[in-house]
Order: structure tokens, then sequence, then C-alpha cells
């Protein structure tokens, strides 16, 4: 029997409705996250222990090249595409010019083989800067307490040809120096390698999240004075366009904006502007920072993780570098 008609209360407008169960909401949403937005850097080294822990990075390790593969083949098991490669090398082999960074035997094209070897199909991504190798911790070429541009070019083309050459998918050029995407792109055109993506760190900052990684990487205690003549003014925002501007027309097939939470503001233009994929790369900083809260039982691991990278989604990236992926993964897979 139909029940007797009453005409409705005010409001008749209830947005609630659409959160009132899982099913709606997950049906509604705006952005997904899924682990194919997902890119995991690892910390590699040359030491004899295949993992060794990283003090300021709780649940980060250096890893050994063969760590390093079993860590791609987890990625791969979990839905991430990609791995991200960044070393540790012995101070003994750090120099002034970085020499180590075109070692074709050297550290990351050992990984990179490594990995081509256990996991074909993932993707690996290679930084190419010279901090991790110079005895000096910055990114270029250092001449009279000066890091020099151009000829830091050459040694970042020939680097990123290693890389390709030892089988990299994308090469990451991270060290902000002027023109560098343009040198990267003609010297692997030159080389027969014209199929190998670029993904610019265009819309890098001078920031203090970069602290654990430095630490992991073994380059803060090298470092002297800081990265600001070259790494971005975190008070600008029009200074961001025109550098990813620029390494679009240089042959950037992919930018990113780093780091990440605190420029989810550079993420929304660059994504709108641009119509490129974006990335963003949540930090070391940003990841210490989130875990010392986490361990004092302040956050909620699983669900700070996850609403941390919607929030990358929802700013406009096509992919987060983030320390959290594996973990992602899995709760998104559960």
């Amino acid at each position: 029997m139909t029940a007797p008609f009453a005409p409705a209360p005010y409001p008749l407008a209830r947005p609630r409705r659409l959160r009132s169960s899982p099913w709606v909401r997950r049906m509604v949403a705006e952005t997904t996250l899924s682990p194919s937005d997902l890119i995991w850097p690892l910390i590699v080294h040359d030491g004899a222990e295949d993992r060794v822990p990283v003090p300021s990075m709780p649940g980060v390790f250096r890893l050994s090249p063969k760590a390093a593969a079993e860590a791609a083949k987890e990625a791969h098991g979990l839905g991430i595409p990609m791995v991200g490669l960044f070393p540790n090398v012995d101070p003994s082999m750090k120099d002034t010019v970085g020499t180590g960074a075109t070692d074709p035997d050297g550290l990351v094209p050992e990984c990179i083989r490594a990995i081509k070897d256990a996991v074909p199909d993932i993707g690996v991504m290679t930084d190419v800067a010279l901090d991790c190798y110079t005895d000096h911790g910055h990114d270029g070429v250092l001449q009279d307490g000066r890091i020099v541009n151009d000829p830091t070019l050459e040694r970042l083309a020939e680097q990123a040809f290693i890389h390709a050459h030892a089988g990299a998918n994308v090469v990451a050029p991270s060290d902000m120096m002027d023109g560098r995407v343009q040198a990267i792109r003609e010297a692997l055109e030159a080389n027969g390698f014209q199929d190998t993506l670029i993904l610019s760190y265009a819309a890098k900052y001078a920031s203090a999240f970069y602290g654990p990684y430095r630490d992991a990487v073994g380059s803060a205690r090298q470092l002297s004075g800081d990265k600001k003549t070259y790494q971005m003014d975190y008070a600008n925002t029009d200074e961001a366009l025109r550098e990813v501007a620029m390494d679009i027309a240089e042959g950037a097939d992919m930018v990113m904006v780093k780091p990440g939470m605190p420029y989810l503001d550079i993420v929304r233009r660059v994504s709108e502007t641009f119509k490129v994929p974006t990335l963003a790369y949540q930090v070391s900083g940003e990841y210490a920072m989130m875990k010392a809260s986490i361990a004092n039982g302040w956050l909620d691991e699983d669900r700070a993780i996850l609403e941390t990278l919607h929030g990358f989604k929802r700013a406009g990236c096509a992919g987060v570098l983030t320390y959290f992926a594996p973990q992602a993964a899995r709760l998104l897979g559960a």
C-alpha cells in the first residue's frame, strides 16, 4: 500500500546524500588514485650490504644493485609502473666535476642493467645531476666558487647518454641549469636514443625539505653554501611557468614540480597552463615529517598517505614520486 504523500521539508538540496555510503563516494569521486599513478624512488649505493637503513627516513634503505632489482620486482607486482634511481657513491669517488656521473660501469648503469634483467617491463627513471658525484655537493661544475652553467651542460648530456645506453627509459635532469633539456635532447637524438623520455625537474625550488634526501645520498656533509643561485625562489610562481615553457620547447616530454605538498598551487598552474603530463615529488622532508608524526601517534598512517596522494592528483598530477609508493599501492589494492 502506498504511503500518504507529505510535502518535503526544506532544504531539498542535501549534498550529504552523495557521501552517505562507500559505493556512492567511489562512484562520484572527482579524482582517482591507483598504483599506476605512483613512482617509487630508490636510493642505491655501492656498499657491500644489500640494505642499509637511512636514519632520517624511517623505512627507507640504501639498496645494492641486487636489492634494487628485487625492489623493482616488488614494484612491478604491485602495479607501480616506474622506479627512480638516486645514487649514494663512496666519497673517495667524488671530485670537483663529478667524474663518476659519466662512468659507463658506474653504480647507476649497473643498477639499470640489474633491474632490466630482472623486470624488463618496468620503467626505469634516472636522476641526471652531478650533486651525488661532486666533492662540493652541488649539481654543477664549480669554478672559482661559482656553479658554471654551460660546462655543466656537457657533463649532463654525457650522463644522460650513459643512462640511456644502459637501458634507462626516462632521464630526469634535476640540476636546474639553463638549457640542459635541449643539451640532453640533442645528445640523445644524435646517438640513436630519440625514444628516451625526458622528465624535466622544470620547477625545482630551493627548499628546506631536501635535508633527509641529502643524508640518504651522502651529499649533505659535502654541500658548501646553498643552491639558491640555480634552484628557484619559493616566493615565485610566474617564474615556474617560464621555466616549464622553456623545457617543453627544448624537448621535455614530462615536467615535474618539486617539492610536492607545499607547491600544489604550482602543480595546478602548470598542469592547467600547458596540458602536458605534470608530476610532483613528495620529497624526503615531507616523508620524514609524516613518519615522525605517525610514529608519535599524531597521524593515522594509512589515511594520511592516501589523503596526501589524492591531494597531488586533485591538483593535476599525472604521477607522484613518493617513498610511500609500495605501501600506498598495497592500500589501493586492498
